[in-house]
């Protein structure tokens, strides 16, 4: 029989019923939390050109899309770094319960957006809960959990995020997708709501309603768990102590001399990943989609006698169903691979370190970026498409799996919060002018379509690979006190 410290012990041996309850309950939030930010992804070819004047053009509408998504970045910034500062605060347990309120309420409200930049501003006040939720559950996970525990944890803590993804994907599917429903929005049954919005955008709308039901998570949250014992002893030796630097939540410690260099790798780190998530990953699901859309609009000009007066979008009008099918298997196929990748980081980080687990990752999701946008997306045979969809969501998504690992190995208890909210989501904050940037030149030069501005924004990933040359390596210790 293995003993305690001894090197053939499994990670999950003596693991306590209630240390897993933490993880299932950090992990719902964050899969709610992950839905909240992948319903807009999900209905994005539907929402924003609902909500535009008729006749808006297609680049516009892309700018609008990167205004939301750098809206989202940025709204996660102030939030991640606000709540991660009000847990170390007033506790972890509080403040996960405030932000699951917080993104829940924010994205219900999302439905009724009646303008354009109704929603930017909504996608903004999302993702402050967002944010604050993942700096708050990965803190409170890191916690609890042992060290020959935590890399395992952390990896299937943030791992957990597909489920959300897969979550978007059905409302895709089988609401925003769905022929019946939108048959349903369109029929004299449903004209009276014409006096109030567009009939037939009830189908994305009702994905952003169902952005409620997480708020039941926060009567659970309440009544089941407790503050983690080294936040109350932190909270302790801070009420009671007279030496310096022990206040709990300060934003100003992350700049001292101890522990401004890892808080500016952190969000080095971070920034890379979050603007290839918005800028590379999640384009992923257009891939079968603009093969879809190439052979559906050969067809139906082969079919309809006065095509030529037609333009391409009154042609795949009537495909719009079959369409959204072939986007949401895109997605699917991508996210699958990217939830593998996620649950991979924590055994490859415990193999090969962190820095060489952060280094695979953003290498090989360099090269899959520049491969699926640079050759497959106008080249690649819908075989290859299939098969090479999920190795590029592994690599793509699976780096964020560490910084649910790294970050919270990096700060002691009482800055914990604080740290890893920071550094996760000022890396959102860098991200988003480089955003916003790529939006304009794609509203403002025909030549730099989807697949240019991929492959330039791939590039990015080489900035985080870079980084970790003096990054430290965290692996074995225990977490800082």
């Amino acid at each position: 029989m293995a003993k305690p410290g001894d090197p053939s012990e499994t990670w999950y041996s003596g693991i306590t019923r209630y240390q897993w309850f933490v993880l299932f309950i950090a992990s719902l939030g964050w899969i709610f939390d992950v839905f909240e930010g992948q319903i807009f992804v999900a209905s994005m070819q539907e929402a924003m050109p609902s909500l535009v004047p008729p006749g808006t053009d297609s680049g516009t509408i892309s700018y609008y899309n990167y205004l939301a998504n750098g809206a989202f970045l940025l709204g996660g910034s102030l939030g991640g770094i606000m709540f991660g500062m009000l847990s170390d605060r007033i506790g972890r347990k509080k403040t996960m319960g405030l932000t699951i309120l917080f993104y829940s309420m924010f994205t219900c409200l999302s439905a009724f957006a009646q303008e354009w930049w109704h929603l930017v501003g909504l996608r903004f006040l999302v993702a402050m809960g967002v944010g604050g939720e993942w700096a708050v559950a990965s803190s409170m996970v890191a916690e609890v959990f042992p060290r020959k525990a935590r890399a395992h944890v952390g990896s299937i803590f943030h791992g957990s995020s597909v489920f959300g993804t897969f979550l978007a994907i059905a409302a895709g599917t089988f609401l925003i997708g769905n022929a019946a429903i939108h048959a349903w929005a369109a029929s004299p049954d449903m004209a009276w709501i014409g006096e109030y919005i567009d009939p037939t955008t009830l189908p994305w709308r009702l994905g952003f309603l169902l952005g409620v039901l997480p708020a039941i998570l926060i009567i659970w949250i309440r009544l089941s768990l407790k503050e983690p014992e080294g936040w109350q002893e932190a909270r302790e030796r801070a009420r009671t102590s007279e030496e310096p630097g022990q206040q709990m939540g300060r934003l100003s410690d992350l700049f001292s001399s101890s522990y401004l260099k890892v808080t500016l790798i952190g969000v080095t780190l971070a920034a890379s990943a979050m603007a290839t998530f918005w800028g590379v990953h999640i384009y992923g699901k257009n891939l079968l989609l603009a093969q879809a859309r190439e052979d559906v609009l050969a067809r139906a000009k082969a079919d309809t006698d006065d095509a030529e007066s037609m333009s391409d979008e009154e042609l795949l009008a009537p495909h719009k169903p079959e369409l959204k099918r072939w986007e949401m298997l895109s997605m699917l196929l991508n996210t699958l691979g990217g939830g593998i990748g996620l649950v991979a980081f924590g055994p490859i980080s415990q193999r090969i370190g962190r820095r060489g687990a952060f280094l695979l990752y953003y290498l090989g999701g360099f090269a899959c970026g520049l491969i699926l946008f640079g050759v497959l997306y106008s080249h690649g045979s819908l075989l290859v498409n299939l098969m090479f969809l999920p190795i590029f969501g592994f690599m793509t998504l699976g780096v964020h799996a560490g910084f649910a690992v790294y970050f919270p190995e990096l700060y002691p208890t009482r800055m914990r919060g604080t740290g890893t909210g920071f550094c996760f989501n000022a890396g959102r904050l860098v991200a988003c002018p480089v955003l916003l940037v790529v939006g304009l030149m794609q509203d403002t030069y025909t030549w730099f379509t989807l697949p240019v501005a991929a492959c330039a924004m791939s590039t990015l990933f080489l900035v985080g690979a870079i980084t970790l040359i003096v990054a430290p390596e965290t692996r074995g210790r225990e977490l800082p006190e």
